[in-house]
């Protein structure tokens, strides 16, 4: 038995690479936390937007207040131990009617770093399910390698480089339906993806911690800029990042800001194109 994970739990993310949902907060609380978040895009539109969106717990306290959220760093130290440090968020946001879409892929393809079994918690603020373009997995396929992934740029595709996995049995796919204040964790190797929103006036709003890295990880490619969370974080070349102590301020601009060109160093590595993501 863990902190918040049952054993059955934990050993269902060991054996299928996620598992869903799990409670963290009331549907009240979250979603009074999508509202802080629409009213900081009021405030600051080019902040919360297009790149801006990766790493926004920098330099906004209410994602930062999500990003160490006592539920969500007992369940992760469940599945990863005692010793862990934060890479980065990302806040995914589908538009109602939107045509965005995340292909399969496999986190761990671009983000050098070893070894590859690090987790990510994918928040939901808003209702998350078919209709709105809920996260789906393909159960065990974190049991094998890094797959074959083409970049396709894709216009509506809101990864980086369109990055997809082929042939993958759809079939075969668990669609994570949450409810605001509920959060899934997943595997740094499991394949997943999700189709756009259909919604005509509801927004998805998921903020994914991206990711949780237990102690031993290797930073392979670019810097080793991480957030120490839990236990012992220290490594050779580790530079921190501050955690914000007001929204936008200069300190915490400018940590989001070197945050953002790692990201991007990182993840766009040897691809032919960069883009706003």
């Amino acid at each position: 038995m863990g902190k918040v994970l049952t054993q059955q739990q934990i050993q269902t993310y060991q054996r299928e690479g996620f598992i869903s949902p799990v409670d963290v907060m009331s549907e009240d609380e979250a979603l009074s936390y999508a509202q802080r978040l629409q009213a900081a895009e009021a405030q600051y539109p080019l902040e919360l937007s297009g790149v801006n969106r990766n790493n926004a717990h920098l330099c906004f306290k209410f994602l930062d207040e999500l990003a160490y959220h006592p539920r969500v760093l007992d369940a992760v130290e469940d599945l990863v131990g005692h010793h862990f440090s934060l890479w980065g968020s990302v806040l995914f946001i589908k538009e109602p009617s939107s045509s965005h879409f995340v292909s399969w892929h496999q986190d761990a393809t671009y983000m050098g770093i070893t070894p590859r079994n690090f987790v990510t918690p994918w928040i939901a603020l808003t209702h998350s399910d078919k209709h709105t373009g809920c996260m789906s997995m393909i159960p065990q396929s974190h049991m094998n390698d890094i797959q074959p992934h083409k970049d396709t740029y894709g216009g509506n595709n809101i990864l980086t480089r369109g990055q997809e996995v082929d042939n993958v049995d759809s079939e075969k796919a668990v669609d994570l339906i949450l409810k605001p204040g509920q959060m899934s964790l997943h595997h740094a190797m499991i394949i997943h993806g999700s189709q756009p929103n259909q919604s005509k006036d509801k927004r998805r709003i998921g903020f994914a911690l991206q990711s949780f890295m237990p102690a031993g990880a290797k930073q392979n490619i670019g810097q080793n800029n991480w957030s120490p969370v839990r236990g012992d974080c220290l490594q050779e070349g580790h530079s921190y990042l501050a955690r914000p102590e007001n929204d936008m301020d200069t300190k915490g601009t400018i940590e989001r800001g070197r945050a953002n060109k790692n990201f991007a160093d990182i993840l766009y590595h040897g691809a032919e194109q960069k883009r706003a993501y």
